[in-house]
């Protein structure tokens, strides 16, 4: 996936308001990149233009062999749908519905059916296969949002994109849930993409982008298995733009 010179301008006129300011990125198959930044740094345009749910006002987004700018609604909403998996802080799941249902339920909105073992796989890759016939009330939080995530990966999505996925969850569930993501990023590699608040998070990650003001301000690249030292350094980059 590539971002080139990618502007995002809500407003018109006096009222414009610069959310993205030309971002240029590449983001290699198969690694994790957090993106970081305070508050209004432009952290979710960026995921949200990147996935296809918002347009650019200008630039463009490479994505599985196709510049999302110039697709018309109908071919995006099918790439997003086939080609792109969404994990967010809410879990999103049907109360009604089993685990398994859960899983598949994108699909049958897409007036599809996704093969049994298809389901299955997506619910062993995040170590929940024996809770498939579990409703969400059954399950913990953390519990939840791999269902959410195996629901996000039941399509074998080119990218998955992740916004706060631990927001909602305590430290130790969100360890899980962030070990998981790592997992399938080495083991399976799957592109991932995620926006955190929590330097802890993104210590997992291979790279930590940082903007402020709409600017991507600095790649960090971490290292593997790091993840004291990989947190102090992102902690302190963040502070030292909070200040700046």
């Amino acid at each position: 996936m590539r971002l080139h010179a990618v502007r995002k301008v809500h407003g018109t006129g006096e009222n414009a308001v610069t959310a993205l300011d030309g971002i240029t990125h590449d983001f290699p198959s198969g690694t994790l990149t957090a993106i970081m930044g305070p508050s209004g740094s432009g952290k979710s345009t960026l995921l949200h233009c990147a996935a296809g749910l918002d347009r650019p006002t200008s630039g463009r987004v490479e994505l599985a062999g196709h510049d999302l700018t110039t697709l018309d609604e109908v071919r995006l909403t099918k790439l997003r749908r086939d080609r792109i998996g969404f994990v967010f802080q809410a879990f999103n799941l049907v109360e009604s519905l089993t685990a398994a249902q859960n899983v598949e339920l994108p699909a049958r909105f897409a007036r599809r059916r996704l093969p049994a073992a298809q389901v299955t796989a997506a619910l062993d890759a995040v170590g929940l296969a024996d809770r498939a016939r579990h409703r969400p009330g059954q399950l913990s939080g953390g519990q939840q949002q791999r269902v959410a995530l195996a629901r996000a990966l039941a399509t074998r999505p080119a990218v998955l994109f992740a916004d706060e996925p631990t927001g909602a969850l305590d430290t130790t569930t969100g360890r899980h849930v962030l070990h998981l993501l790592r997992t399938l990023v080495d083991q399976h590699g799957r592109t991932t993409v995620m926006v955190t608040h929590d330097p802890a998070a993104a210590a997992v990650a291979d790279t930590v982008l940082l903007l402020k003001d709409g600017r991507l301000t600095e790649s960090l690249t971490l290292h593997p298995g790091r993840l004291a030292a990989n947190t102090a350094t992102i902690a302190g980059r963040m502070a030292q733009l909070e200040v700046a």
